[in-house]
């Protein structure tokens, strides 16, 4: 990785950011053009010392996650996010998992801002989502990868999302899918690291994991309904569809208020109290 290339080219980045453009206020004339390392270190969810590092070259492996976190926050267009994560060392791979997030899915995620939204890798690992998703779900950012994968907030005692209530039988339809999808991904992803991590951790801690696991079954993940109980507002019936992008095999995950439920307007009361700007994790 050229840590040089890659400070110089955040530093140019980040001065030709509009900052009024990216929701930041500008209430006084500025010494220079762009964000300021705070503004993009707030934006894209990560520490300003972290900024400082990564611009000065000291930082030698910034994540993918953080990567496309950086991209977001600058809105670089696809050639150039290709070029952050190639100079990140996370070059393009057929058999390694994508989670560059290209602009056409945050010019969509941007438009569905009354809706929550998220978007997850092939591993089911959420790395980015919207204000209104934080506020029904609860802010993810300082989670960690693992505690921000759905397969292993289902298959582990380590952190649950307490805020979704599952019956038994939702929950086995749940993770019966989630399994099926992920045995079909080792196919298309057979040398990427993290998803043979995944699978061998998961294989140690969960029995039902692996019984689910050597089933062999492959499919798709399917729509599903949850009932979210949020402590402000109340439970909030949602259906959740699941769109795979075609080039980066990402998952948009859609909420959407039930049919015949007062779900809308529990989500409008939750984007008119506000909430922080679009999230990815922290480093």
């Amino acid at each position: 990785m050229s840590t040089g290339e890659l400070a110089a080219s955040l530093r140019t980045w980040r001065d030709r950011t509009d900052p009024a453009e990216v929701g930041m206020a500008v209430n006084a004339p500025r010494r220079a053009p762009g964000l300021r390392r705070e503004e993009l270190a707030l934006l894209a969810g990560i520490s300003i010392d972290y900024v400082v590092r990564l611009e000065q070259g000291r930082t030698r492996t910034p994540s993918a996650q953080v990567c496309a976190a950086l991209a977001r926050a600058l809105r670089l267009s696809d050639h150039e996010q290709a070029h952050l994560f190639r100079l990140a060392g996370h070059a393009a791979d057929r058999g390694r998992i994508s989670r560059r997030i290209p602009a056409g899915v945050r010019r969509i995620v941007d438009a569905l801002h009354d809706h929550p939204v998220a978007l997850l890798d092939v591993t089911w690992t959420l790395i980015s989502w919207n204000p209104l998703y934080a506020a029904l779900m609860g802010d993810p950012s300082g989670l960690s990868d693992r505690e921000r994968n759905t397969l292993w907030k289902q298959f582990t005692e380590g952190h649950t999302h307490a805020r979704v209530q599952h019956t038994p039988e939702e929950r086995d339809v749940l993770v019966r899918s989630l399994v099926a999808d992920l045995r079909g991904s080792t196919s298309r992803y057979p040398e990427d690291p993290d998803l043979a991590a995944l699978i061998a951790d998961l294989s140690a801690t969960s029995a039902e994991f692996v019984a689910l696991w050597d089933s062999g079954v492959v499919a798709g993940h399917q729509q599903s309904r949850k009932t979210v109980v949020h402590p402000d507002v109340g439970d909030v019936v949602i259906d959740c569809d699941t769109l795979t992008t075609a080039e980066d095999d990402l998952r948009l995950l859609v909420f959407t208020p039930a049919p015949g439920s007062d779900a809308r307007s529990r989500l409008d009361l939750l984007a008119a109290v506000g909430t922080q700007a679009m999230g990815t994790v922290n480093t």
